[in-house]
């Protein structure tokens, strides 16, 4: 046997003979398994039909999973797929509540997307003392002018609206089944439009004003509110992978919704985004990409992943 080869087997039997860690470390990768260890365990608030996980698919694709690699308590909170910011609030508020008391915490951190933005503010401005921080990522702040088409497609009070709202519940009860979330029963079109709207999120945010920027498209608001810290961080990405699906859905349909020079996401728009101390919002990535999702399929834009385990880091040094 040659010296090389003598030497290749040596490698191989080191690396299967010792831990993965070591392994890792052997080869200068290790992992700093303290980087996200925050004092409060993190919460991921998902958006429009949020979920934890379908058939082993995170909503959070991947993202969850890296943090705890990384040291951090993470919990994938699953709230109603088609409801108010306020409904679903409260149903988030019941999922704190049991892991306080399964991890003796007093606090958490929310982290929220979309829709999940909104429904972490409303929990924050009713329940602060059991929220350390809120993040929102590509955060539906200020609603949507693609939520604005639908509802002039589907007036209120029109039949349309209550065929609109059948649909909704028998979807949403099957995904509340097959996500094993609450409330299956209880989904509503209605509910989201007036959620999601421009002036839905306005009349929204005058009852939870807290670290909001003042102004129409104001890129900073109060760092923090009844001992709450407030962050965010979103994207001015649109076709991003070729081979994302997402992609052309938000290229083809989504972006006639926007004015001509409005920067946005696909779904959100750029000025929606801000919430409390800004991090930054002009990653190129669109509104799928900031939870990795179609299964991860990115540009070359920093992955999310990193995004996420380094606001950790940032909560952890912040004492939260």
């Amino acid at each position: 046997m040659s010296i090389i080869l003598r030497r290749l087997v040596m490698v191989t039997a080191l690396l299967f003979s010792t831990s993965q860690t070591q392994a890792w470390s052997w080869l200068g990768k290790d992992k700093d398994t303290s980087y996200a260890n925050t004092r409060y365990p993190i919460v991921l608030v998902g958006g429009l039909i949020a979920f934890d996980d379908i058939a082993g698919i995170d909503y959070f694709y991947g993202i969850a999973d890296d943090m705890r690699d990384y040291g951090a308590e993470v919990y994938e909170s699953n709230v109603s797929a088609l409801q108010s910011n306020e409904y679903r609030g409260e149903e988030l508020i019941i999922q704190i509540e049991n892991y306080l008391a399964v991890t003796g915490a007093t606090k958490v951190n929310l982290v929220g997307h979309s829709q999940g933005a909104g429904t972490a503010r409303y929990v924050a401005a009713v329940r602060p003392d059991i929220i350390a921080s809120v993040t929102s990522v590509h955060g539906e702040n200020r609603g949507t002018p693609v939520a604005d088409i639908l509802r002039g497609l589907i007036p209120q009070g029109s039949a349309a609206e209550e065929l609109a709202d059948m649909v909704a519940n028998g979807f949403g009860f099957l995904w509340e089944l097959a996500s094993g979330g609450p409330n299956a029963k209880s989904q509503s079109t209605k509910a989201v439009l007036v959620a999601s709207t421009t002036e839905g999120m306005a009349a929204f945010n005058q009852r939870y004003p807290q670290a909001m920027p003042t102004s129409a498209c104001g890129t900073s608001g109060e760092h923090a509110v009844n001992g709450v810290r407030y962050w965010s961080w979103g994207g001015t990405g649109v076709r991003t992978n070729l081979l994302d699906p997402f992609d052309s859905v938000l290229v083809t349909v989504t972006q006639f919704a926007f004015s001509s020079g409005v920067e946005h996401d696909g779904v959100l728009p750029l000025c929606g985004m801000y919430l409390g101390k800004p991090i930054r919002h002009d990653y190129r990535h669109n509104h799928a990409d900031a939870i990795r999702q179609l299964f991860g399929l990115l540009g070359w834009e920093t992955d999310p992943k990193t995004l996420y385990r380094n606001h950790a880091n940032r909560l952890k040094n912040a004492g939260l």
